[in-house]
């Protein structure tokens, strides 16, 4: 398994590899569409990310020292930085994913192209995945 170091530079490997914005939303909503949906049980009032726009719902199981993260959301864009975020924190240790660095969304541009609300509701769900982490480190 490559490190979350390694799997948000393949990230910013492949966003610089698109020219135009147009192209790099394209590429985030696809990501979203590779993701499993939630099962509806799971989409309750305690599993939502509140600060987000959209509705996102997220769950964790703790296994053999790593949490697995499923997610979902209802906006394309959203259910696409929710494939991106999975694939940086997604079955890592909880003292991995304390740990890593948020740097890559600048490199990537994300901070410059996504909306205010759009940018907050990352924030908060990257805070939830650290919140989760954080329960079990």
């Amino acid at each position: 398994m490559t490190s979350i170091k390694e799997a948000q530079q393949e990230i910013i490997d492949e966003f610089a590899f698109f020219s135009d914005w147009q192209d790099k939303y394209a590429h985030i909503i696809d990501l979203g569409r590779n993701l499993d949906p939630l099962p509806a049980e799971e989409k309750t009032e305690a599993n939502r990310v509140l600060g987000c726009q959209s509705l996102v719902y997220l769950i964790s199981e703790y296994k053999e020292g790593r949490l697995h993260f499923q997610a979902e959301s209802d906006a394309l864009i959203v259910q696409g930085l929710i494939g991106i975020l999975m694939r940086i924190y997604n079955d890592r240790t909880p003292e991995e994913i304390l740990a890593a660095s948020l740097s890559f969304l600048e490199e990537i541009g994300l901070s410059n192209h996504l909306s205010t609300s759009r940018t907050n509701g990352l924030h908060s769900m990257i805070k939830r995945i650290g919140q989760h982490a954080a329960q079990h480190a």
